[in-house]
């Protein structure tokens, strides 16, 4: 019988490389017919239920689809804190190769036995990834790696992780071992030790995000916002040259976060996240 009610749930996926957990956490209405699900990465300094992303997961569980927001396991939150920083080791020692562990758990734990959503509800064949900043870079690189994924849509998507750092920063990064990032919300002064810098150069094949988009199969939705004040526009608009029938949305006068922010206190999403929740559904659906 077909119910309003959302279903919420919260999990804990293990790791296959590490010891850290990844929090998961799904929302969808159970209808008995089977729904395509978007597994949502958030950005650097990010977390699954940062600002307005429970308000979108809702809104995209309305639409008729499953949405999976994970804490990648080194992003500085634990399953007792998930919107604190509580754990700067594990932040400090984060790396892309690790990322793309985690993503790749996720996705494997929905072909798993362990996965609690009913099969009658779950389309596993209808698999789409989307990501903010780092996490749009993330998923651009996943999708290039696994034939599972349908689709995917960034939102002010990183497109090259090698370029993002000046000279001097490395330069002292390498000397020191560790450069320490200011979080303008919480003040902590956060850890990245330079095994995060060796990861791209250690792996230039697997972490070119350019390489990626330019061989990925899925089709690929990008919005961006022209006032983005973290990554710049023309970001997106070099991926649409690398991957010439890329869908991309640029958004007058957004800036890296469509206007939203955390804390999130309203009970309505921003107009840019309506827009984006509209036109990702319409893009996803399209069969």
């Amino acid at each position: 019988m077909q119910t309003n009610k959302m279903i919420k749930e919260n999990i804990i996926i293990t790791s296959t490389v590490h010891n850290k957990p990844i929090t998961a956490d799904l929302r969808y209405i159970p209808s008995n017919d089977k729904k395509a699900l978007i597994l949502f990465v958030h950005g650097f300094k990010g977390f699954k239920d940062w600002g307005v992303f429970n308000l979108m997961a809702d809104e995209f569980a309305k639409n008729e689809f499953i949405f999976m927001k994970i804490n990648l396991s080194h992003n500085g939150t634990t399953p007792e804190k998930l919107t604190d920083f509580a754990d700067l080791e594990a932040f400090g020692n984060n790396n892309f190769t690790i990322e793309l562990a985690d993503l790749k758990d996720s996705i494997d734990y929905l072909f798993s036995s362990s996965n609690i959503i009913p099969k009658k509800e779950l389309n596993l064949n209808d698999l789409n990834l989307m990501g903010h900043s780092r996490g749009g870079g993330l998923v651009l690189l996943k999708a290039k790696e696994d034939e599972r994924i349908k689709k995917v849509v960034t939102l002010a998507a990183i497109n090259d992780l090698s370029k993002r750092w000046p000279q001097s920063f490395l330069d002292e990064w390498r000397t020191e071992g560790v450069q320490y990032i200011e979080n303008s919300r919480t003040n902590q002064m956060m850890p990245l030790y330079v095994q995060l810098y060796d990861d791209v150069l250690n792996n230039p094949d697997r972490l070119s995000i350019p390489k990626a988009v330019k061989e990925m199969k899925q089709a690929l939705l990008a919005f961006h916002g022209t006032e983005d004040e973290t990554l710049p526009v023309d970001m997106a608009y070099q991926i649409k040259e690398w991957k010439p029938n890329t869908e991309l949305v640029i958004m007058q006068n957004e800036n890296h976060v469509f206007g939203a922010a955390h804390p999130w206190e309203k009970t309505s999403l921003p107009d840019s996240f309506s827009i984006i929740i509209k036109e990702s559904s319409e893009f996803l659906l399209n069969r």
